[in-house]
């Protein structure tokens, strides 16, 4: 044998001895000519939807599921009022149909939603609070969702239930302290103080329309427009129907369960999508 095919020799056995087991398989799939389908890349954000009436508590949870999983919250009212602020191309829109007494389209809070979740601070997914109320409004939703080819959609929606005499209880009784924003309730959580606030001593005040006449003519249509909205989340596996009638740590225990409960059904399907996809050989 000559001395080239010496070397030659010396040199694969060395690259045998040193290579891993998985460039070895790899290598020899290689010359059998099977491939692998890169798997996909998976959306692991968490996109949750809050539904429920005026005084229900969904707000009260919105900073406990932030801080627990690195979401952001978004309230269609705080993101108008901080689009506008900024002057932006929708805001600037927002801002003229406001200014003649219009509702701001679907469209231009579908947008800014879409400007919102693709900033870091909502780079481990949003808590949306407000939107959708309608069956058209989550619909265009989830079509904006699905521009991003990785994206599974709105994963997880937690509707609070109470019924609406408790709600008229809760809401009539209010109490505000302008300046800090502080609330009091004057059965739940009434300040040291009547009708003042406990940290300033300054008075509080009560909402022009936290009014049982009010209130009521906004259930109604609270009940009528999300109904359908429900069954549309409902049709898709991701409702969750949440007690709030239970002490704040209670409902935030059914929330945080209901939330992971939802990570680990994606996570199942995930599995399943993968192991129905073997490799295969390539075509000769």
């Amino acid at each position: 044998m000559s001395a080239g095919g010496e070397v030659s020799q010396s040199a694969v056995a060395n690259a045998l001895r040193t290579a891993s087991l998985a460039d070895l398989v790899k290598e020899l799939e290689s010359r059998l000519g099977i491939q692998h389908e890169e798997p996909a890349r998976v959306d692991e954000r968490k996109k949750i939807v809050l539904v429920g009436p005026p005084g229900c508590g969904k707000g009260t949870q919105s900073p406990g599921l932030v801080k627990r999983y690195g979401v952001c919250h978004l309230a269609t009212g705080d993101m108008l009022r901080a689009a506008v602020a900024s002057g932006s191309d929708l805001g600037k829109q927002a801002k003229k149909v406001m200014e003649e007494g219009k509702l701001v389209s679907d469209e231009i809070v579908v947008g800014l939603i879409r400007d919102n979740i693709n900033t870091e601070a909502c780079k481990g997914g949003f808590v949306l609070d407000g939107f959708p109320r309608t069956v058209a409004q989550a619909e265009k939703l989830d079509v904006m969702l699905s521009e991003d080819p990785a994206s599974t959609g709105i994963n997880c929606v937690l509707s609070f239930e109470i019924p609406d005499d408790l709600l008229v209880r809760r809401i009539t009784g209010r109490l505000f302290h302008p300046a800090s924003g502080r609330s009091y309730h004057e059965e739940f959580n009434p300040p040291k103080t009547a009708m003042t606030d406990d940290e300033t001593g300054e008075p509080l005040i009560r909402r022009s329309d936290d009014n049982e006449s009010t209130l009521r003519k906004r259930l109604g249509t609270f009940h009528e427009s999300t109904q359908g909205v429900l069954n549309f989340y409902a049709s898709k596996h991701v409702l969750t129907r949440i007690d709030a009638t239970m002490p704040i740590e209670k409902v935030s225990e059914s929330v945080f369960a209901a939330v992971e409960k939802a990570g680990k059904v994606k996570g199942l399907a995930q599995e399943a999508d993968s192991a129905a996809s073997p490799p295969t050989a390539a075509a000769a």
